[in-house]
C-alpha cells in the first residue's frame, strides 16, 4: 500500500529562497516516489489567522500555486488544492472540536507563547488572542484526517500540532466508532537532511528577519541585489577564507552538485574575493531558477490556466472527502431520519409481539448441506445462509453473526440483492431488491438477538 504524505502550505506570503529548499523542493522530489501518495494544499483558511490583508492572501494565493507548479510539482501525479475548496474540511473541524478538550488547546505552544507574552506585558493573558489562532490545531487535524494522512512532514515546531492531532484522532475513534477505527493515526516525518538555509545576516532565513533571498519575485535582479547583501567577514581579496563557517558557501552548497562545491570551497580557501563569490553564487543560483522563472511568470500572467489545475484537484480530494464525510455524518448521528425512523421501527419489529424475537431455524438442504435463515419476529426471512459440510460450521457461522456485527460487511451482486461477508467471506445472502433497509433490519435483528444472550 503506497503511504499517503500530506503538507500544507499557508498563503500569507510570497516563497522565498529558504521556502524553496526546506519545504517545496524536497516535498516535489517525495512526491515522484512510486509508494508515495502525495497531499499538496494551500493552507488559505490558515493564512486568515496570521493575516487580515485580503489583497496579501489573495495574491498569496495565486504566487504560492505558481511557485509549486513552476518548481516541478506534477498535478496529475498528486492532489493538490486549496483548502477553502474542500466544504468538508472546516464541518470535519467542528467535528473534531466538539470532541477535543479545552485543556488540550490551553497546551498549545503558540497559545501559550501568546499568553506568555500578554503576562509580560502586563496585559489580559487572552489579549489580541482570536479563536482561529486557539483552534488552530483542530482545523490542522481535520485537514490531516480528512485524507487519513500516515505521514506530515513538519518542522520542528509543528511536532505538537501531529501529536495533537493523534489524540483528537483516538478519541473520536473511541467515541463513535464501536470498535471501527475512521482515522488513521498520523506520524510525523522530520527530513533532518533538508536544508535550513542562513539569511542575508547569517540567521535562518525567515521573513520576520528580513533577512530573504527571493526566489521568483523581482526577476534575476532582484535575486543578485539580494546575494551582494549578504554579510561576510573582513578577509579582502587573496586572503584565504573560512568556507566552513560562511553562510555564503552554505547558500551555495544547497543548490550545487559535490564536484562544484569542493571547486568553489578550494577558490575560496585559496583567496577568492568575497565579491567574486557573490556573483558565483548568484550565477550558480540562476542555473536551477531560470528555467523555473520562466514557468513562473508564464502561470502568473495566466491565472486561469491555475485556477483550473487547483479545481481539477479539489474535485479530486473531493471525491474522498464527500463519501468519507457522509460516513462520519452518520456515525455522529446526522442521519436521514427516514433512516432513524425505519431503523426505530426494524428494532421493535425484531423484538416481537407477545414476546417472540428474531431468531435463527437450521436445516439440511436436498444436498446434505447444512444451512440456516435467520427469520424476522413476524417469521419473514432476512437472511439465507450459504452451505456448510457440518452443522458444527453452521452454527458457528450464526454465533459470529451476533458476536462479531462490528466485522460484518455489506456487497451487492449483479443479479439484485446483497451478500454478507466477514473476514472477507460470504456467510449469508438477502434477496431485497432494497439492500439498504434489508441491511438496516439485519442489523436490528441481530442486535435483538445479541440482547437476550
Amino acid at each position: 500500500m503506497n503511504t499517503r504524505v500530506l503538507t500544507g502550505i499557508t498563503t500569507s506570503g510570497t516563497p522565498h529562497l529558504g521556502n524553496f529548499a526546506g519545504a517545496i523542493w524536497p516535498a516535489i522530489l517525495s512526491s515522484r516516489q512510486p509508494d508515495v501518495d502525495a497531499f499538496y494544499f494551500m493552507a488559505d483558511y490558515h493564512a486568515l489567522i496570521k493575516c487580515g490583508d485580503p489583497a496579501r492572501v489573495a495574491r498569496s494565493r495565486l504566487e504560492i500555486a505558481a511557485t509549486w507548479l513552476a518548481a516541478g510539482l506534477d498535478p496529475e501525479r498528486v492532489t493538490f488544492y486549496r483548502q477553502s475548496d474542500i466544504p468538508e474540511i472546516p464541518e470535519l473541524s467542528w467535528f473534531l472540536t466538539c470532541v477535543t478538550a479545552k485543556g488540550l488547546m490551553n497546551r498549545a505552544h503558540a497559545y501559550k507563547a501568546s499568553v506568555d507574552q500578554n503576562q509580560a506585558q502586563g496585559v489580559e493573558p487572552d489579549d489580541g488572542v482570536t479563536m482561529g489562532l486557539y483552534s488552530y490545531p483542530v482545523l490542522m487535524a481535520a485537514d490531516i484526517l480528512m485524507f487519513n494522512a500516515h505521514r506530515v512532514p513538519v518542522g520542528r515546531d509543528q511536532i505538537q500540532h501531529i501529536e495533537m492531532a493523534r489524540d483528537i484522532a483516538q478519541r473520536f475513534n473511541h467515541l463513535y466508532g464501536a470498535g471501527q477505527d475512521f482515522f488513521v493515526l498520523p506520524e510525523v516525518a522530520i527530513a533532518e537532511d533538508v536544508a535550513t538555509l542562513p539569511g542575508l545576516d547569517g540567521r535562518k532565513m525567515s521573513k520576520s528577519y528580513n533577512n530573504t533571498i527571493p526566489l521568483f519575485e523581482g526577476g534575476a535582479q532582484a535575486t543578485r541585489a539580494a546575494i551582494m547583501r549578504i554579510v561576510t567577514d573582513s578577509r579582502q581579496p587573496g586572503e584565504p577564507k573560512d568556507a566552513e563557517n560562511s553562510h555564503l558557501f552554505m547558500l551555495y552548497k544547497a543548490f550545487a552538485t559535490e564536484a562544484e562545491s569542493t571547486a568553489f570551497r578550494r577558490e575560496l580557501e585559496t583567496g577568492l574575493g568575497w565579491g567574486d563569490a557573490k556573483q558565483a553564487l548568484f550565477e550558480r543560483l540562476e542555473q536551477t531558477l531560470a528555467p523555473m522563472r520562466e514557468r513562473y511568470e508564464s502561470l502568473i500572467a495566466a491565472p486561469e490556466r491555475i485556477e483550473d489545475i487547483l479545481q481539477a484537484g479539489a474535485a479530486k480530494a473531493r471525491r474522498i472527502a464527500t463519501p468519507f464525510m457522509q460516513t462520519l455524518r452518520e456515525a455522529v448521528g446526522l442521519r436521514r431520519l427516514a433512516t432513524v425512523s425505519q431503523a426505530g421501527t426494524q428494532a421493535a419489529r425484531a423484538k416481537g409481539k407477545g414476546g417472540k424475537a428474531a431468531r435463527f431455524v437450521s436445516y439440511r438442504d436436498e444436498d446434505g448441506k447444512f444451512r440456516f435463515r435467520l427469520l424476522d419476529a413476524d417469521g419473514s426471512q432476512l437472511l439465507h445462509s450459504v452451505p456448510f459440510d457440518e452443522p458444527r460450521a453452521a452454527g458457528a457461522a450464526s454465533r459470529n453473526l451476533v458476536e462479531r456485527q462490528k466485522d460484518l460487511a455489506w456487497a451487492t451482486v449483479p443479479e439484485g440483492g446483497g451478500q454478507l461477508l466477514l473476514d472477507g467471506n460470504v456467510l449469508g445472502f438477502t434477496a431485497a431488491t432494497d439492500l439498504e433497509p434489508a441491511q438496516l433490519r439485519v442489523q436490528q435483528a441481530l442486535e435483538a438477538l445479541a440482547q437476550q444472550d
